[in-house]
């Protein structure tokens, strides 16, 4: 009677150590859990018919108790069997946060296990990978900017020591000094606008607004630095077309893309700007003999 009961208590931890297998096999968390809850349900039964059996047989307290021994340690098993692969997979997930939190952004969660888990951490390492760009992004931003700004202030500097020396006159410079400091102005101008974009507070001030006087402004303000170039820049705008928005940064973008086409035109080319209108839209065109941007830039233009 004492093998019988040790037989019946293996063969239940045996098929609960088969259950647990298969429970580890689905690919959902959701069906895992819906397998443990049917089995705490129907485990219970199990120990119910068992010891009944073994009551109606056997009489002995020492054989019903080993058969729910049995039962209590494959339900237990089961559990640590299915939540185990859970477990670990979060474990990861939190060590990869905590890496990228840390600073590692290199930091990514390998996308196994259940299809939940493996979801979140897909999420994750693209979350990952877009925080990397970005500060590339900000890390090239910081790089240009530094750049444009020790143009026009070596400019300066340079005319500055001129006039010290008495090598020219002050007048001779002014003009090109004032130029200098009104392209610093624009520069600071802009990074404070980046500023206010990445901090989510610039508003625009949205207004109907005549294109050709604001295009011919962008035009004049180039001209010196063209000239320098020897390139030709030109407008070609109809008078009376215009356009709601907000002329202050619609001019702030056409003077970046226009001093941009001017400096990478090469000497004797030319840039023009062509302004167009139908009953949808208003359309401005930048054109220039240069060589154009290059695929990457192009994709990256508006980052």
């Amino acid at each position: 009677m004492i093998a019988l009961a040790l037989l019946v208590a293996l063969s239940t931890l045996a098929v609960g150590l088969v259950v647990a297998l298969v429970l580890r096999q689905l690919p959902t968390v959701r069906l895992q859990l819906a397998g443990l809850a049917l089995l705490a349900v129907l485990l219970p039964l199990s120990v119910v018919l068992l010891s009944g059996w073994v009551m109606f047989h056997m009489g002995d307290d020492v054989k019903i108790l080993a058969v729910t021994a049995a039962s209590a340690s494959t339900a237990l098993v089961v559990a640590l069997l299915v939540a185990r692969p859970i477990g670990q997979g979060i474990d990861r997930l939190g060590e990869a946060s905590a890496a990228l939190a840390a600073g590692d952004l290199a930091a990514r969660a390998p996308e196994q296990g259940p299809a939940e888990l493996a979801e979140l951490a897909r999420s994750f390492n693209e979350m990952a990978t877009s925080l990397s760009s970005l500060f590339d992004a900000r890390r090239e931003l910081v790089a240009w900017a530094s750049h444009d700004l020790r143009t026009p202030i070596a400019s300066l500097q340079a005319m500055l020591e001129a006039v010290e020396d008495g090598l020219a006159a002050p007048e001779t410079y002014l003009p090109a000094m004032s130029d200098q400091v009104r392209t610093l102005a624009r520069l600071v101008e802009d990074l404070f606008e980046l500023a206010r974009i990445d901090a989510g507070v610039l508003t625009l001030e949205l207004r109907k607004a005549e294109l050709a006087g604001l295009i011919e402004t962008c035009v004049r303000g180039l001209a010196a630095e063209a000239q320098s170039k020897h390139v030709r820049v030109e407008a070609r705008v109809k008078d009376g077309i215009s356009a709601h928005c907000a002329p202050e940064q619609v001019e702030r973008v056409l003077y970046n893309l226009l001093a941009n086409a001017v400096r990478h035109t090469p000497p004797d080319g030319s840039v023009a700007v062509l302004a167009e209108s139908d009953p949808q839209e208003v359309r401005i065109v930048v054109e220039d003999t240069g060589d154009g941007l290059t695929h990457e830039a192009a994709e990256r233009m508006f980052e």
